[in-house]
């Protein structure tokens, strides 16, 4: 870790007295209240990020209390990364606060991983700096802090983000950089409200569309809820979600990954509140973010509802050998879906007699499986193609994937649960998950074996060529 830069000083607390209390005795009961409220909140030992709100706390403490009740007490992470939305400044861009060493509330400082921060701006300066006017005012982070403090029995270093643009390509190199740390080890606090200054009434319709569109997961599908809620021309709707590019962000660094998966915990409106009125409201939303870590292992009881392509891939061979084309119809939605899959051929003794696959989430798993089966079959070209008296003898394995991870590390690839593909040059090659397993090589003999064999880019092609890693859930006769 670099050393923290000279200039790094203490960030006072800019809105205590306004949006919370000073006093420190009140402020802890009062979030202690606001985190006691929501008994029925599990918690999650999975939760690596939450949407929560901004404003004043007797408006949105109660609903950013049911996202904060929804971590355990106990967990330790490495980083909490703090993503929220300029109030005050133009960035184009992002501004990460290497400029102090900690933020002051009422209840202490919250130390800032100061040199990390200056680690995202030094490797990404076209997308990352510093601008202290960004954060010197700005309320939607700090709020965040007191419910942090309350909440963590050990409080991590925080590292605070204010994104700015409007400019996709700008969140999508964003979402690129922080995506590796969305994980069990770091939390994510997304800072956002949603409408601004609608009808009460109007407000509960349209922050519904947004949440339903949220919880899809898909980025596009978000932005585009954003936009049909602007077309609606609905009286002094302002905004629908001021915190569009911090939302956004992990939308995109989520949506790619089934192991994802958003939940609404809570919605109120500043009408809700005792101290707000009716005519003019503002949305609060809570949202947590878990991740499945069972669907990164290759040994994982999801693997039982993909049984039924061992019988499509067999039929898909069967029919091909008829001379005519399989289409499988299968309406379960664990089939239907789109996602890439690999099939591989043995013979009765265990050598291999075909292996084809397609990556990406393009087709129906049912339909790649039958297309993969075929090809392994008969269109393999390191084999002749299957015969009639072969294929009673033939065992199938299935490796149904998970989306790809882009990598920049091979710290980040772990030998036998991950699967690699690489790219240089315009070629590419990959290794199934399953590999490491029937070899005796090391972690870079394996991506040196796969850029030599497989990608043709020479034992040390990999070093510099695009790496992406993937999981497979394997299912065999």
């Amino acid at each position: 870790m670099m050393s923290i830069a000279p200039f790094a000083q203490i960030r006072p607390a800019a809105v205590a007295g306004q949006f919370y209390t000073a006093d420190a005795k009140a402020l802890a009961k009062e979030v202690d209240g606001y985190l006691s409220d929501h008994p029925d909140v599990k918690v999650d030992d999975h939760t690596v990020a939450v949407i929560v709100p901004h404003a004043g706390y007797v408006f949105s403490g109660d609903v950013a209390g049911a996202a904060y009740a929804a971590l355990s007490p106990d967990h330790r992470f490495d980083h909490i990364f703090l993503l929220g939305p300029s109030h005050h400044v133009w960035l184009g861009g992002a501004s990460v606060a290497a400029g102090y060493k900690a933020y002051q509330t009422p209840l202490g400082q919250v130390p800032v991983d100061a040199a990390f921060c200056q680690q995202l701006i030094d490797g990404h300066p076209d997308v990352f700096r510093f601008a202290e006017s960004a954060h010197d005012r700005e309320h939607d982070l700090e709020v965040q802090l007191p419910f942090l403090q309350r909440r963590l029995k050990t409080l991590s270093p925080i590292v605070p983000i204010i994104i700015s643009t409007d400019d996709i390509r700008v969140l999508q190199k964003i979402a690129e950089i922080l995506r590796p740390y969305l994980n069990e080890k770091n939390l994510f606090i997304i800072s956002s409200d949603f409408s601004h200054y609608p009808r009460y009434q109007d407000a509960e319709k349209v922050d519904n569309q947004t949440a339903q569109a949220l919880i899809t997961g898909d980025c596009a599908t978000f932005i585009n809820q954003l936009r049909e809620n602007a077309e609606e021309q609905i009286p002094n709707l302002a905004t629908s979600a001021c915190g569009e590019a911090a939302i956004a962000t992990l939308l995109l660094m989520t949506e790619k990954d089934k192991a994802f998966h958003i939940h609404h915990l809570l919605y109120r409106n500043s009408g809700d509140s005792e101290y707000g009125g009716h005519d003019q409201v503002v949305g609060y939303h809570a949202f947590t973010i878990s991740k499945d870590e069972n669907t990164t292992t290759n040994a994982t009881p999801a693997a039982a509802q993909y049984k039924p392509l061992l019988k499509i891939a067999r039929t898909a061979i069967e029919t091909r050998l008829n001379g005519h084309h399989y289409h499988p119809d299968s309406t379960d939605p664990a089939l239907t879906a789109c996602q890439g899959a690999f099939v591989t051929l043995h013979t009765a003794d265990g050598r291999l007699r075909g292996c084809i696959g397609h990556f990406g989430e393009d087709i129906p798993l049912q339909e790649v499986v039958a297309e993969m089966a075929e090809a392994a079959a008969f269109e393999d070209p390191r084999f002749y193609p299957v015969t009639k008296d072969e294929l009673p003898h033939l065992q199938i394995e299935i490796s149904v994937l998970t989306p790809m991870k882009r990598i920049h590390d091979i710290s980040e690839f772990k030998l036998h649960r991950d699967g690699i593909y690489m790219v240089k040059n315009g070629r590419s090659g990959t290794f199934l998950p399953q590999v490491a397993d029937e070899v005796n090589w090391d972690k870079e003999e394996f991506l040196g074996h796969c850029a030599q064999d497989k990608a043709g880019i020479g034992w040390d092609g990999w070093r510099d060529a695009d790496l992406y890693t993937y999981q497979a859930i394997i299912i065999h006769e």
